[in-house]
């Protein structure tokens, strides 16, 4: 996971850094220090930030390329 998919997830759930800050578990100061990547956080940190998107029926896939992508998944639209 990267600074740039976690802001793409949050955008696609309007989410605000202290919205993910809250759904992950995570203090405000560790969302905003790994997107503007002032320091590496933790892999627990990374997980707990990727789980949280995942709740919230965000999939992370990997392109032809190797790179990530984001999508929301399809049953987040039909509810």
């Amino acid at each position: 996971m990267t600074p740039a998919q976690t802001k793409a997830a949050r955008a696609l759930l309007d989410w605000s850094q202290g919205d993910l800050a809250a759904a992950a578990g995570l203090g405000l100061s560790t969302i905003v220090d790994f997107e503007r990547e002032r320091r590496v956080v933790s892999a627990d940190a990374v997980r707990a930030i990727k789980s949280a998107f995942q709740a919230a029926d965000v999939e992370f896939i990997d392109d032809a390329r190797g790179e990530g992508v984001v999508k929301l998944k399809q049953q987040a639209f039909d509810k």
